[in-house]
């Protein structure tokens, strides 16, 4: 059970806490509070989130009790995130919107009727400005500095506001609040984490314990997977996307998909690595990863079904015999059945910034009835039963 629990794990802080945690539950005889806190800020989970989700999964069945803590006060504020600067606060229309859509999504990974949801503006809406002094005052700032970014900017000189570096503080309340045993995230928010720990241990509880998941790359292969770099496989996306997506990621990502997206068994992962160490085509190992990923967040028979899609779509080099979806030219926007390449394609494909379209007609990734198109700015007639390309994945046909 504890090399179960362990699996793919990163951190654990500290070393030996889980083995504590669980001995703790048996001799008191009860569950663990395993705790997973997320910002709603933007309404789509993807697999990197379900890297952690899926770890959850495993304590939920061991009986053991889910908490998650919505932010929606937090995400009001504003986490740095990371990067150097400050992540742009969102409304209170925003943060619901996006938390029920989140909450809808994690249905996917685990068991919402055994979950248990707390949204931490229950208890900070409430603090008076005397509570929050109180607790700011338990937190130096030179503990604030370890946390890597918050160094870079001030070295820097780059700006921090004052109201992130209370932000892993409010974090960290959140444990106290819930009686966390244990806190669950990714490698990124160790430091918020760990100021969970300090900040129970101040109150005099038992401090939680840290686990820490690796942060999955994305689509590109070099950034951590996230919906602001589109680099994503969304646990809602379709069957079709989902294949197509999985089958465009570099080989170097093989072995990291196989160990964080798949639920594969340890020996399937061991036939699959012993095929690739023996000159197996890594398309037929990414094929299999995307049906394996497809047959958690759908069924069986879509796996088969996107991979049959995929075969006749991508493989088959006949632009003619593509599947194209039917767009409707009454349903764009246009200016007397004429219109603009970036525009057409940025409304086909509203996903694409206009400048992302741009750059993809640049390079050749434009077809129109299977001729490239390199000029973003021609002009091009609207006519029935005309064929589009847009990317590796995108066809539709005007109707």
């Amino acid at each position: 059970m504890i090399n179960t629990l362990k699996e793919n794990v990163e951190i654990i802080l500290p070393e030996n806490g889980l083995e504590q945690k669980l001995q703790q539950a048996k001799e008191e005889n009860r569950k663990l509070s395993i705790k997973l806190g997320f910002d709603p800020t933007a309404p789509d989970l993807h697999l990197g989130h379900a890297v952690v989700l899926k770890k959850l999964k495993q304590f939920q069945d061991l009986g053991h009790q889910i908490i998650i803590v919505v932010g929606s006060f937090t995400a009001r504020i504003g986490d740095p995130t990371g990067k150097n600067k400050a992540r742009k606060p969102l409304s209170i229309e925003d943060v619901q919107h996006n938390a029920q859509t989140y909450i809808e999504q994690l249905s996917k990974v685990i068991d919402i009727q055994k979950t248990k949801i707390v949204f931490n503006s229950e208890w900070l809406d409430i603090l008076n400005f005397s509570e929050v002094i109180q607790l700011l005052s338990k937190v130096t700032v030179a503990q604030l500095m370890h946390r890597n970014d918050f160094n870079k900017r001030f070295t820097e000189n780059t700006p921090i506001a004052m109201h992130e570096l209370v932000y892993p503080i409010l974090q960290g309340f959140d444990s106290v609040k819930i009686e966390c045993d244990i806190e669950m995230g990714g490698t990124d928010q160790l430091f918020n984490c760990t100021m969970g720990r300090q900040l129970q241990e101040t109150h005099g509880m038992s401090p939680q314990i840290v686990m820490c998941m690796p942060l999955l790359k994305g689509l590109d292969g070099k950034e951590k997977m996230s919906k602001s770099l589109n680099n994503i496989i969304g646990l809602t996306d379709e069957p079709n996307e989902m294949f197509g997506k999985t089958m465009s990621i570099p080989d170097s990502l093989i072995q990291e998909f196989m160990n964080l997206t798949t639920n594969f068994s340890a020996e399937e992962k061991q036939v699959l690595r012993y095929r690739m160490d023996n000159g197996e085509n890594p398309m037929n190992i990414k094929k299999l990863i995307a049906k394996n990923i497809i047959s958690q967040y759908h069924t069986i028979k879509d796996a088969e079904d996107a991979e049959q899609f995929f075969s006749s779509q991508f493989q088959n080099k006949n632009f003619e015999e593509k599947v194209f979806e039917p767009v409707s030219i009454a349903s764009l926007n246009h200016n007397k059945n004429k219109i603009n390449l970036v525009e057409l394609c940025h409304q086909l494909k509203n996903d694409l910034s206009k400048s992302a379209v741009r750059r993809l007609i640049v390079s050749g990734g434009v077809q129109i009835n299977d001729h490239k198109k390199t000029d973003a700015n021609e002009e091009i007639d609207l006519i029935k039963e005309t064929k589009i390309k847009i990317g590796k994945r995108a066809f539709f046909e005007l109707l």
